[in-house]
């Protein structure tokens, strides 16, 4: 019978000092924090470099492992090899005001186009006002206004001198002109005088006022045709200055950027609409010779302004752009209103940029939890990235909740390489539920948690002192370095691990660093890390310490000691947030005849999970394939974890189960003094199971509470002995003797522990020897099947 503990060394891999060959980590180089991320790194290398459609990433890890980190140094270090992507800026569309231009410029070039149109219009502002406000255009424009007035006072002359020959006065009324007869005097008569005269002389003055009126009427009629003439004159003598004020400026621009076509043809627009409202740059208290009115908009000059959407005048390398919160107008860019005289107006200078523009030429990162939580975010980007075109448009209008007129930008080619970070389970579901996940995310980069601990003890002592220096924490000693090591594999579970998950390493240096400062200390100490460790433990583990009084104080049944038939004591991990740890558990199993059935408990009354079930099922089965080959499994057993009002989920607890069927069936007592955990096959054989250490721990508090006796301890699986990285205490607690893991690979070696009987092994009839455990439980299944049949017992449901 093998009941023999495992030794203290194999109960912690502490480290090896002879690896750490220095006395503080200032003495050492820094090193990349991708330390482990080969795979990982390796994609992400390929993914930028690949310039295909389609060819974007997703970098998959739990938070905090520093994806996002690792991600931008990478991306960043390809993109100093990339040249500088364009600029873009959107002006006026001269021909549809709601449809801006976008225009592609050389990198950098984008600002100096912007100054050059502003100085452009300041210049303009000065040179028009200026040319309008000269003497010759004054004297010009005045003689073609005194012609056309001279012309009118002519003509009247005539009629007036006509009226004045045939004694008939021209005069102006309030509403035009009239006629009033005369005497010889040449001075109006009145209606009693005008009746005094003959009959003929009445009728002659009548007749003569009316030709005269007629005359009058139809020169009336050819004033507006005049002034429209003089007006016309008047705008040609305007267009004719503003050309000279303004060629003479444009030309220069025109001249210098006269390889790029598209800006060309915007300064062609710009001159004819400064031609055609050159009244917009006179101020308003001066105003252009018959023909000035005030402006409908608040800044008529404003449409000559340049809209720069990307500007790279100030980038080396392509740009590398993360958009911490990634929702639609973000991405995409907005269309910003203003109030104006009651109403909401905008214009293409109130196109605002996205991330997409800002990343455009180079690369975007984006958080998928963040972006995914964004209304329509998610369905936008990829249909942006399938047309290759960024399209600005309000989400409302989008999605046709209004058909109000709005801007109508161009779309701006698209030209850039996507990075995606999230959990694994986000990649997963993507690509189980979008079908067009995978044809724009082609490469996946899959961080570890871990590295193996395999001669990296050096290189993580780099890691550690390259996370201490960019932190800006006192450096570590030779034994902190080692001590963080070492709880690096305990965060990890594994002995053999250590961890590469930034944020928990980064979260223990800083407040290593913190206790170091409290207690005095230059260099963060071997005390100052497990200070750190010990606080952290205390500040989370209040439900533990709770859970933990219940047991001490007998709320919650747990024996540490004796020998009880039908119950063990079982071992599971309660995860509190950032915080696990052990908690022993009672299960009972209670036999009688039956037809073969195993209940259990928590899944009749659904607190079981299916894993638990599984586990169930399994250990029935193996019971039934041992014991019961050659006669009916007429067995009826129940199992239950007592004082249990939680979901319960796992098969860590199918090998404790089994102990106990197995120990109420033959009803042999088990040790209560000892706890167990792992799972089991169909064929016995034990397997491993998580949270091995806090199991342990678990159990060893409880028997500490109690008092240790040296004869306490926990039986785990054979294949976790390789995660072991238990506390201190509970390895010297070892030492002593006072406390015992012990490893089984199979059903056997745990029974043989548990009730301190020789298993028994079957012979070649398949028979058991009668005194050992097995033996008795053949003998009592025979029993119970001998039992069915002199009864005639019948099966249960």
């Amino acid at each position: 019978m093998k009941n023999t503990p495992l030794l203290p060394s194999q109960l912690y891999k502490p480290c090896n000092l002879e690896h750490l060959k220095f006395d503080s980590t200032d003495e050492l180089e820094g090193i990349d924090i991708t330390l482990g991320q080969g795979r990982a790194t390796e994609a992400i290398k390929f993914g930028i470099r690949i310039h295909k459609s389609g060819y974007n990433i997703f970098a998959m890890a739990p938070a905090g492992t520093g994806k996002l980190t690792t991600t931008r140094q990478l991306v960043e270090h390809e993109a100093r090899r990339q040249a500088i992507p364009s600029d873009w800026c959107y002006v006026n569309n001269f021909r549809q005001a709601a449809k801006p231009v976008a225009i592609k410029l050389m990198p950098g070039q984008g600002i100096i186009f912007k100054e050059d149109m502003e100085e452009l219009i300041d210049e303009l502002s000065v040179a028009i006002p200026a040319a309008f406000d000269g003497d010759e255009y004054r004297s010009r424009a005045g003689e073609l206004e005194s012609q056309s007035r001279q012309r009118e006072i002519n003509q009247l002359s005539e009629i007036r001198d006509e009226a004045a020959n045939n004694h008939i006065i021209l005069t102006e009324t309030a509403t035009g002109y009239a006629f009033l007869p005369a005497n010889d005097n040449n001075e109006a008569i009145g209606p009693e005088e005008f009746n005094k005269l003959d009959k003929d002389k009445q009728h002659e003055i009548q007749n003569t006022i009316i030709n005269l009126q007629e005359r009058l009427q139809k020169l009336l009629k050819k004033f507006p045709l005049w002034r429209k003439e003089t007006k016309r004159k008047l705008q040609a003598l305007n267009r004719e200055v503003a050309e000279l004020a303004v060629n003479h400026s444009i030309d220069e621009l025109i001249e210098k950027y006269a390889k790029q076509t598209a800006i060309l043809g915007y300064l062609t627009d710009v001159q004819k609409d400064i031609i055609e409202h050159v009244r917009d740059f006179i101020p308003h208290s001066e105003k252009l010779i018959s023909f000035m009115e005030l402006p409908q908009e608040p800044n008529p000059l404003k449409r000559y302004q340049v809209n720069l959407m990307v500007d790279f005048s100030d980038k080396k390398s392509a740009p590398v752009i993360f958009e911490d919160h990634p929702n639609y107008s973000n991405l995409l860019g907005r269309i910003d209103h203003q109030a104006y005289m009651g109403s909401l107006v905008t214009d293409f200078t109130m196109i605002k940029p996205g991330a997409l523009h800002k990343a455009n030429g180079g690369y975007l990162i984006l958080d998928a939890r963040k972006l995914l939580f964004q209304p329509y975010a998610w369905e936008t980007l990829k249909r942006t990235l399938y047309a290759g075109k960024i399209r600005i448009e309000s989400l409302e209008r989008a999605l046709s909740f209004i058909s109000t007129s709005s801007l109508e930008p161009e779309p701006i080619p698209l030209d850039l390489k996507l990075i995606l970070l999230g959990d694994p389970l986000i990649y997963y579901l993507l690509s189980a539920y979008d079908p067009e996940f995978h044809a724009l995310f082609k490469v996946a980069a899959d961080f570890d948690e871990s590295v193996s601990r395999e001669d990296s003890s050096h290189d993580y002592a780099r890691f550690v002192a390259t996370i201490a220096r960019q932190e800006k924490l006192r450096p570590l000693s030779q034994n902190a370095v080692a001590r963080v090591i070492e709880h690096s594999s305990r965060m990890t579970g594994d002995a053999e691990k250590l961890l590469t998950h930034l944020r928990s390493i980064k979260d223990m240096l800083t407040e290593s660093d913190f206790w170091a400062e409290d207690n005095g200390h230059d260099q963060i100490t071997n005390s100052d890390v497990q200070q750190a460790i010990d606080h952290k433990t205390h500040r989370l583990d209040r439900i533990r310490e709770k859970l933990y009084e219940h047991i001490d104080r007998g709320t919650l049944l747990i024996d540490t000691e004796g020998k009880v038939t039908g119950q063990i004591n079982a071992l599971s991990v309660l995860q509190l947030g950032e915080f696990s740890f052990g908690q022993p558990s009672r299960i009972t199993a209670t036999t009688r005849l039956g037809s073969g059935k195993v209940v259990d408990i928590e899944r009749e009354i659904e607190l079981g999970g299916a894993i638990h079930s599984k586990g169930v099922l399994i250990l029935s089965s193996f019971i039934a394939a041992r014991y019961a080959r050659k006669s009916p499994f007429s067995l009826a057993a129940s199992l239950v974890f007592e004082q249990s009002y939680s979901h319960v989920e796992g098969d860590s607890a199918s090998l404790a189960e089994l102990c106990a069927i197995l120990s109420s069936i033959a009803l042999v007592p088990l040790r209560q003094d000892l706890a167990i955990t792992g799972s089991i096959n169909q064929l016995g054989q034990v397997q491993p199971i998580g949270g091995v250490n806090e199991k342990i721990e678990g159990f060893f508090d409880i028997c500490a509470k109690k008092g240790l006796t040296g004869a306490q301890g926990v039986i785990i699986p054979a294949t976790n002995i390789k995660h072991l990285m238990l506390r201190w205490d509970v390895v010297h607690a070892a030492q002593a003797g006072q406390f015992n893991i012990y490893a089984v690979t199979s059903t056997d070696d745990a029974l043989e522990l548990l009730s301190g009987m020789d298993a028994g092994i079957a012979d070649e009839q398949g028979e058991y020897p009668p005194e050992s455990f097995n033996g008795r439980v053949e003998a009592q299944l025979l029993q119970f099947t001998s039992i069915r049949k002199d009864f005639n017992v019948k099966p249960e449901n």
